[in-house]
């Protein structure tokens, strides 16, 4: 009988291919877990690193998470966390007196026309000065620029930004304990408005209560001067404009945002003790003025040979500006500063009674449009096309006079620049900044090499 097969090596095989199986799912299934485990840390780090760059940390302030992509704002926010030392030491630079007892002033619309003049002057004299513009395109942001480039000659810093947003201002007296405020930024212009109304009460209205709303709190908090305008007059008829005349029938939207500004002075003064003094401006023309306005587009376009829109009245009459030479408001600027109490609330809560008054600062002068636009051709030695017209229904007063005497008692404010000499001025200023006289003197250059036997 025949003995059964041996088995024992097949089984041993077996056995030894199920091992071999085993070991290397095993590898298998510890190599997938590596594998899932760096996959799956990878890409909790690029989540951390996502949310790092798109949701800052939380703040305990609640208005942090409205602002932290602010464009405006990327001067203290963005890279630079909070400013940084350095930025926080510029800021300091700037807003330090260099003279005995002076002040440290936050000048708002620092890059604007009156504002950057005055930013000079408070530096000359040895006040610390902080700048603060947004840089808008309202006119020619270049413009603005070179003003900027100007005041940082003289270490005048100027912080971008918004004064809508609380959490840049909030820092800014954070980092200097401000005395004075010079609020100047604002969005000018009559006709504007009916283009853009929003504008104004974004800047006029919004961000002057941002602007109180943040200095009420402060300590200690600063004394406050601030730009209204003559345009608050409104359809007065009473001449010359007196600050006891009445100013309830306002002729523009910008006009309506200035007046809001008064009665919203008034109401911060009276529950929060802030000191306060408004300004009204009478139409302010110079060097380095605003694009927007008519000694300055108007010589533009002489320049140019363009015509430009003369107006007259309804009835027939010559329109009267109180134009106001830029020298004489900075110095109105300055003496309302140098007399401006200081605020008597703390933590937000009103001390005692605080200061609250309002000035004309005009040139006490009235001139026709006519008139100025003669002086114009005589300094540009050429004839306007002239186009008179009848004055449009687009906010625009026909006259404005102003009397200072309350500013001449209070601050002694008396100016002293009569149009002529203060357009020869701004000419003078125009025709360098914009090359005017160098394009003139190359042109005579070009004739004379063409035609060397006759003469220029």
């Amino acid at each position: 009988m025949a003995s059964p097969p041996d088995t024992s090596k097949t089984i041993k095989l077996e056995r030894y291919n199920s091992y071999l199986r085993r070991v290397n799912s095993t590898k298998l299934l510890n190599a997938s877990s590596k594998l899932l485990f760096r996959a799956t840390l990878l890409i909790a780090l690029a989540l951390i690193f996502y949310f790092t760059l798109n949701y800052p940390p939380l703040s305990d302030n609640p208005n942090h998470h409205v602002h932290h992509h602010n464009f405006l704002s990327s001067a203290f926010y963005g890279h630079r966390t909070n400013g940084g030392a350095a930025w926080e030491k510029q800021v300091r630079h700037s807003s330090t007196p260099r003279r005995p007892n002076g002040m440290s002033v936050l000048v708002t619309g620092s890059a604007g026309f009156i504002g950057s003049h005055c930013s000079l002057a408070l530096k000359k004299r040895g006040d610390g000065v902080l700048g603060l513009d947004n840089f808008n395109d309202y006119y020619d942001p270049s413009l603005k620029r070179a003003r900027q480039a100007l005041l940082l000659k003289h270490q005048i810093f100027i912080v971008e930004g918004d004064l809508n947003d609380a959490s840049l201002l909030t820092k800014l007296f954070d980092v200097v304990p401000f005395t004075h405020v010079l609020h100047l930024a604002a969005q000018a212009g009559v006709r504007y408005a009916m283009k853009n109304p929003q504008s104004y009460v974004s800047s006029n209205i919004a961000g002057f209560i941002n602007l109180l709303e943040v200095a009420k709190s402060v300590d200690p908090q600063p004394a406050i001067v601030w730009a209204s305008s003559s345009s608050v007059y409104g359809l007065n008829t009473e001449n010359p404009f007196s600050e006891l005349h009445r100013t309830d029938q306002p002729a523009s939207l910008y006009a309506a945002t200035k007046k809001a500004g008064e009665a919203i002075a008034h109401t911060y003064n009276h529950i929060y003790g802030l000191s306060l003094t408004g300004l009204r401006f009478f139409t302010v023309y110079g060097p380095w003025g605003r694009p927007d306005m008519a000694y300055f587009f108007f010589t533009k376009d002489i320049l140019q040979g363009k015509t430009i829109d003369v107006y007259r009245t309804q009835d027939e009459k010559e329109v009267a500006r109180d134009f106001t030479y830029i020298d004489d408001v900075v110095k109105g600027c300055l003496g309302a500063l140098d007399t401006a109490e200081k605020s008597t609330g703390r933590g937000g809560k009103k001390r005692g009674p605080a200061q609250l008054r309002i000035y004309n600062l005009g040139n006490t002068s009235p001139v026709p449009v006519g008139k100025l636009v003669s002086i114009l051709e005589g300094l540009l030695n050429t004839k306007a096309k002239k186009h008179v017209i009848k004055m449009p229904t687009n906010g625009d007063v026909p006259f404005t006079h102003a009397n200072v005497s309350l500013a001449f008692t209070d601050f002694g404010y008396k100016p002293t620049t009569d149009l002529a000499t203060g357009l020869r001025k701004f000419v003078k200023w125009y025709v360098s900044y914009y090359g005017i006289q160098s394009r003139v003197n190359k042109e005579k250059s070009i004739i004379s090499n063409e035609h060397p036997g006759e003469s220029a």
